[in-house]
């Protein structure tokens, strides 16, 4: 049975639509601005018509023309013609393809503190990028009319694998963050992407809710400077009911991930009623702290009614507030508020002495105080990230 939404199986090679006209991109006034982005404006209208195994290693050959896929927990197993839950890797003929490949569904110039990235690159620009597909199914996905669909239903930017990169050349753009909808459903095409930026010393990094076997999440850290994942709560129960998968995985993939010495900061969606529990949340503050480390930054995101959830109220601030709180007294130095804005949990402060080191409005970097390779402007301490 096809395990991702729409039935039948996905044509041996269908030719791509395009979300955006050339007139569609032009209306992004970041790619308008540099030549990166007047670079992108010349994709609209390509079209590629290849095809590109999983990676090797990453599923097996069954009897009977079936295959097994091993990216993510799930092990899908698919019959000829059958898609797995991610809704991106298809058997065809006994051999696993993915169709997220070249093909990116959304596209665009953010800040890096909208990853959130607060301790990598403050202001950086990115590139960012998401094809269709995800190996979740969370009940507030903001962007769920991508991630829920297969990508060769939808309409894509066409963007191979080298011109990611090259269309950079010149632009004040020297960042790649694969977001928007889960890279563990693209992890073929961000691989490729990644390992020739790399080559063209164009950092990359990723928002992830990593759910992902520790290979897969070891052979991702390998291609990625610095990566936020979503750990969405510390409660089986909501993961099940709300995201449709399990959250042991997730925790063991974070831990196969920082062993690969990527810079890792953590963000959680608090939404009222569902994962907002001081207990649990101080739990996983606890373990950010123990087993991340106590620099590592967690982001507490406000909640904005979406998808299936669109009868729940936004988070109140004051709950937020006292999570920060719960986060801090768990020994955690740098916890952050998202989606409220302006507000004190924007800014970074020095661990040691308080004094304010960066100052933001939501995603919008105000100041820079950071001296040096990331030291204090009034202690001198060494801030945790990656500032240079």
């Amino acid at each position: 049975m096809d395990r991702g939404r729409g039935d039948g199986p996905v044509a041996r090679t269908q030719r791509r639509e395009f979300l955006a006209s050339l007139a569609g991109l032009a209306a992004i006034p970041a790619l308008r601005a540099t030549s990166a982005g007047r670079a992108l404006l010349s994709l609209a209208g390509r079209d590629t018509e290849e095809a590109h195994e999983v990676l090797p290693g990453y599923w097996t050959s069954l009897p009977g023309v079936r295959t097994s896929c091993h990216v993510c927990p799930l092990d899908c197993v698919l019959e000829d013609g059958e898609t797995c839950f991610c809704r991106t890797r298809t058997n065809r003929g006994g051999r696993l393809y993915t169709t997220a490949y070249g093909n990116p569904c959304l596209l665009a110039a953010d800040p890096i503190e909208k990853v959130p990235l607060n301790h990598f690159l403050p202001g950086e620009k990115t590139l960012a990028l998401g094809t269709g597909g995800c190996n979740l199914r969370c009940l507030y996905c903001q962007n769920w009319e991508q991630s829920q669909e297969k990508p060769l239903d939808l309409k894509n930017h066409d963007l191979p694998v080298e011109r990611a990169a090259d269309s950079l050349a010149g632009s004040d753009i020297r960042t790649i963050a694969f977001t928007y909808t889960e890279p563990i459903a693209f992890l073929e095409y961000l691989c490729d992407v990644a390992a020739h930026a790399r080559a063209k010393k164009i950092r990359c990094v990723a928002a992830t809710a990593l759910f992902a076997t520790p290979p897969a999440a070891k052979h991702l850290g390998r291609h990625l400077d610095a990566a936020c994942v979503a750990i969405k709560a510390f409660d089986e129960t909501f993961y099940d009911k709300v995201c449709g998968i399990k959250l042991a995985p997730v925790l063991e993939a974070t831990e196969a991930l920082a062993a690969e010495k990527v810079w890792i900061e953590i963000t959680t969606l608090v939404v009222p009623g569902y994962n907002d529990d001081e207990k649990k949340l101080g739990e996983l503050a606890r373990w950010i702290a123990t087993t991340l480390g106590a620099d590592t930054p967690w982001h507490l995101a406000r909640f904005v009614p979406q998808y299936r959830l669109a009868s729940v109220p936004r988070t109140p601030i004051e709950t937020l507030e006292r999570l920060r709180e719960v986060g801090r007294d768990a020994g955690l130095a740098h916890v952050y508020l998202s989606n409220v804005a302006p507000h004190e949990g924007n800014h970074t402060d020095c661990a040691r002495c308080g004094a304010r080191a960066i100052e933001r409005l939501g995603f919008e970097l105000l100041a820079n105080r950071l001296a040096g390779k990331g030291a204090c402007p009034k202690c001198h301490r060494r801030l945790a990230g990656v500032w240079a």
